[in-house]
């Protein structure tokens, strides 16, 4: 991937049109099949779920579903961030993460949450980079993988709180 010419990396929002390219990706990317409320949520998540291009090949994505708590406020779940294996390691995963943090931010979401495998140490490193926390551990939480149990992880944000990694080139 070197070479010295710098490669674009661009976000683009999820619509019906490019919705394939999501159910490409995860195909590809995780061990688990999503149904149709999968993707029902993830457009109707608007801005919070996108898709990353890395020269102009779809090679990542971000799906989020906004929640409302019984207090009112709305929290982010990400249903699903990957990034196809040849292209992990050149900040895609945390552009596309930094994106919907700073969407947060700006919105005043104070909760983002996702779960993870509990044997997914790549996974549970990467977000607590960016304060993500092990909150509760939920058993059986999968079927038809192993292990079947995951941890939940959370991000509670202030506007004025979140923490941006940045990539060093």
């Amino acid at each position: 991937m070197g070479g010295g010419r710098e490669v674009s990396t661009s976000l683009d929002g999820l619509r019906d049109k490019n919705v394939m390219q999501l159910k490409k990706l995860n195909a590809a990317l995780f061990p688990v099949r999503y149904n149709d409320k999968y993707y029902a949520d993830a457009l109707a998540s608007g801005d919070f779920s996108k898709l990353a291009y890395y020269s102009d090949i779809c090679v990542g994505s971000i799906a989020c579903r906004l929640e409302k708590k019984e207090s009112g406020a709305v929290r982010v779940y990400i249903m699903t961030l990957g990034v196809l294996a040849p292209y992990r390691g050149l900040g895609i995963g945390t552009k596309l993460l930094n994106h919907v943090l700073d969407l947060c931010s700006n919105q005043n979401i104070q909760e983002v949450y996702l779960h993870v495998q509990t044997n997914n140490d790549d996974a549970i490193n990467f977000y607590k980079k960016f304060g993500f926390e092990i909150t509760e551990t939920v058993k059986n939480y999968y079927t038809n993988i192993d292990p079947p149990d995951c941890y939940v992880l959370a991000k509670f944000i202030t506007p004025s709180q979140v923490k941006k990694i940045t990539v060093q080139s």
